[in-house]
């Protein structure tokens, strides 16, 4: 091939190879949303976020402790957006039952499994006001009847008292899948083993009360105590 035919042919390469559309650039895989991750620990104990955090916390919780209420209202939306999202902090709840009004509560709340047990959770609170209530003034008409009954029955009798069954079935909960987990003795006795580690191994001073990394946040109750305590511990 002469001198002029290499050129041709060099030249037509080119511009072949030119005409050829350029790969589009890779795009930056999206960053991962740990506030969708729960997972459970060996005692029961749900957790949301990353299961390797720098930062865990961990909130002792109480269905039937105003303060309990106001702080997953007030905490829970910042919470998951500025810290559990990113994956440096994860959240564990332990339940610190008080009373049998409580049992029932947490058992119900518990009762959806992992991916219910947050939304189910910020329901209860959410209306913690208006069931306690109504518990209260079954129980002046019930004077001590249901106290009498078999646990399950006695829980499922004080549920429906307080209208719990009724704010999970708005939540999709049929009411046989709700009896079923207030009769659940093994749920039970995970919540019982839990309030004496609470109560008595961990002797927390009331609910809300807060471990961060395994320590116990003194004299903080609020979002507005807790918040500074994880800014300074994810730094």
């Amino acid at each position: 091939m002469s001198k002029l035919g290499i050129a041709a042919a060099i030249a037509a390469t080119a511009l072949s190879v030119t005409a050829l559309p350029l790969a589009a650039a890779p795009r930056p895989a999206t960053a991962r949303d740990w506030s969708t991750a729960i997972t459970k620990t060996a005692a029961g104990a749900y957790v949301m976020g990353n299961p390797r955090a720098k930062v865990r916390l961990v909130e002792y919780l109480s269905m039937t402790c105003s303060h309990c209420a106001q702080f997953i209202g007030e905490s829970l939306s910042p919470l998951k957006a500025n810290y559990i999202r990113t994956g440096l902090v994860s959240l564990e709840v332990r339940h610190a039952i008080r009373d049998s009004l409580d049992i029932s509560a947490t058992l119900i709340a518990r009762c959806g499994g992992p991916a219910g047990f947050f939304p189910a959770t910020e329901t209860l609170l959410a209306q913690q006001e208006t069931w306690i209530a109504a518990a209260i003034a079954f129980q002046e008409k019930d004077g001590g009847a249901s106290a009498k009954l078999p646990v399950a029955q006695a829980l499922a009798v004080n549920a429906r008292g307080a209208g719990l069954d009724r704010i999970m079935a708005a939540r999709g909960l049929p009411a046989a899948k709700v009896n079923a987990c207030l009769a659940d003795t093994k749920e039970q006795e995970r919540l019982a083993a839990m309030a004496k580690e609470a109560w008595g191994t961990r002797s927390i001073p009331g609910t809300p009360a807060f471990l961060i990394n395994d320590k116990l946040a003194e004299n903080v109750s609020s979002w507005a105590a807790l918040e500074p305590r994880l800014r300074e511990a994810v730094r």
